[in-house]
């Protein structure tokens, strides 16, 4: 090559961590990163509509995290760009500060880049956001456009927010990595509440050890978020990652709604169950009969009164500015009463302490993250279901890209951790990513562009 001639940038497709190699070697390498990942946004917004605001700068800051661009869910305040929180009501609103979060990353040395699209207040009334590998499918939600602009390849991470399965779901059809981590790991002040007492923070990305990083780098404690709960503190390596456990012990969860599971789902379930058994895992199969039974009607409740609590003044003054989906909402959780949404608390506690026991002598949980496919269509934007019992606990989740559908759209699956044991749930994970070895590949919508 000639001495004087220019690098290439980096693929818009990499992970973090292969990233922060690469920019560690060469630094101008992350200009040219940023500028391409900028150029690609400008070209596949038009199609992908996964950005409510692009950044205004993307230089580098010094950090660990140094050169990275992380796009921010826009229920997620920022300082120097609109938080809309998927709302009318919010269309020009600016925060005066950014929310801790952003904060520490920008701390970090990451560069902001730009605001997701949510559903509005991240329940279900649906952005315009498209799946990349079909944009007449939904990308899921809420956090629609953080999971596609990660599986399009505009940044390697993006923040996401996860009150059902707002994470994992999306996560799993865009055919991306997602992490939900303990409830309370990272302090949530700036981030508009849904449901306080099921509100999460998480992660995409395209390999667990990029997630594995984003954790050890922003778990926290603050005083100003009651819900905090401290998670034990680890350190990620970015020569080594994550250190694999090799051959854990997992439990299948199927739960009683796997007859509704679509049969393309189910075969890509059980083909990795056996590689992951032929690798030398033990899978044994387990029941949670009484969590399956009573997490959804009891998260539900949480939810809507919770979320009645937040939004009945704002949809009583802005009636023609709020959604039939929210209004809705505030409606249901009027209804409930007081003892019901105590009893659903008590069943929340009791769980997150008894889980624990359940999964005595295995590692982690095996599960879906979803029913199948993305739905067709952008009016709805998936079950949340096989991702409710483990928001309602808080536990750790992480979902896999593992396979296509009949649609040629892509499938997951779930690994579940116990609460605040998030490192041994991602140690497991970084196993069976090795094992499966699955990787999707850029989706059709953003690989003809540049």
């Amino acid at each position: 090559m000639n001495e004087l001639a220019v690098p290439p940038a980096p693929k818009a497709g990499a992970g973090v961590v292969d990233l922060l190699r690469l920019f560690r070697n060469d630094q101008t390498a992350a200009d040219r990163y940023a500028a391409a990942c900028l150029e690609k946004a400008k070209a596949i917004e038009p199609k992908l509509r996964a950005l409510e605001a692009l950044p205004a700068d993307t230089r580098r800051r010094p950090g660990p995290l140094s050169g990275i661009p992380v796009a921010i869910k826009d229920i997620i305040a920022t300082s120097d760009m609109p938080t809309t929180n998927g709302s009318p009501v919010y269309r020009d609103h600016v925060p005066a500060a950014n929310a801790w979060v952003v904060e520490r990353l920008r701390q970090l040395g990451a560069s902001i880049f730009g605001k997701t699209v949510s559903t509005e207040f991240a329940w279900r009334h649906p952005g315009a956001t498209v799946n990349p590998w079909n944009s007449e499918h939904t990308p899921g939600g809420s956090s629609s456009g953080s999971a596609a602009s990660v599986a399009a390849g505009l940044v390697p991470l993006a923040l996401g927010t996860q009150t059902l399965g707002s994470v994992i779901r999306p996560a799993a059809f865009n055919g991306i990595v997602g992490f939900k981590p303990s409830y309370g790991a990272i302090p949530r002040m700036g981030v508009h509440p849904l449901s306080p007492s099921l509100d999460h923070i998480g992660f995409f990305a395209r390999r667990v050890d990029d997630v594995a990083l984003a954790l050890s780098l922003l778990a926290a404690t603050s005083e100003a978020d009651l819900h905090g709960r401290p998670a034990p503190a680890f350190h990620i390596d970015v020569d080594r990652g994550v250190e694999p456990l090799d051959r854990p012990r997992l439990g299948i969860l199927r739960f009683e709604k796997w007859s509704r599971v679509e049969p393309a789902q189910q075969k890509v379930f059980e083909a990795a169950i056996e590689k992951l058994r032929a690798a030398g895992a033990v899978a044994e199969e387990l029941e949670l009969a009484e969590l399956d039974r009573v997490n959804w009607q009891a998260i539900n409740t949480i939810l809507a009164s919770e979320g009645a609590h937040l939004f009945a003044d704002l949809v009583a003054r802005y009636p023609d500015r709020t959604s039939d989906h929210l209004k809705s909402l505030v409606t249901s959780g009027k209804a409930i009463s007081a003892t019901d949404y105590l009893a659903a608390k008590a069943l929340q506690e009791h769980w997150r302490l008894a889980l624990g026991a359940e999964m005595k002598g295995f590692d982690a949980l095996l599960t879906l993250p979803a029913f199948g496919e993305a739905p067709r269509g952008l009016h709805y934007t998936g079950d949340a279901e096989y991702c409710a019992p483990w928001t309602f606990v808080g536990t750790p989740a992480v979902t896999l890209p593992a396979g296509f559908g009949e649609n040629r759209l892509p499938l997951g699956i779930q690994v579940v951790g116990e609460y605040r044991n998030d490192l041994r749930v991602l140690k497991t994970a970084k196993w069976v990513e090795g094992v499966l070895g699955f990787d999707p590949g850029i989706p059709p919508l953003a690989s003809s562009t540049p």
